[in-house]
């Protein structure tokens, strides 16, 4: 099967197995930053870390979740969740205005990915870290707690 190939009838999909395939796709076809995918003729073009997650759920590009079923946009958006919780907690990046209060209380994913200094390769550990801070968090023994 392939990492953005929809599982077989019956198997739950969870946020971490979205972030691994999202890993996966990045490592295989390349990581953008400034934008969700790279324009190229290929049908499996470079993407940024949320663009990747949208390839691994949809299984093509996405630009809007609302097209998902709402099973589909339920798990994209516990999977954006998941990597901004990991990010929040290992690799937190949060704007503040020029009076010194914090904008946003959360690591964007989207002004993350596109730090300058950031690398592809930071960006598909943070996925893969953060699947597995999933899977620490809500599984036990294989199974959903």
């Amino acid at each position: 099967m392939k990492a953005t190939q929809k599982p077989p009838a019956g198997v739950q999909v969870t946020p971490a197995d979205l972030l691994r395939c999202a890993a996966l796709y990045l490592r295989r076809h390349g990581w953008t930053q400034g934008t969700y995918y790279a324009t190229t003729d290929a049908l499996t073009s470079p993407a940024c870390a949320v663009g990747a997650i949208g390839m691994a759920c949809a299984g093509k590009p996405l630009l809007d979740p609302a097209l998902l079923s709402s099973a589909d946009e339920d798990i994209y958006h516990q999977s954006i969740a998941a990597l901004v919780d990991y990010l929040d907690a290992f690799a937190p990046l949060f704007h503040v205005d020029e009076d010194g209060h914090l904008l946003d209380e959360h690591t964007s994913p989207f002004s993350w990915n596109d730090e300058p200094a950031r690398t592809a390769e930071q960006v598909v550990t943070a996925l893969e870290k953060a699947a597995d801070e999933w899977d620490r968090l809500h599984m036990q023994g294989g199974e959903n707690r």
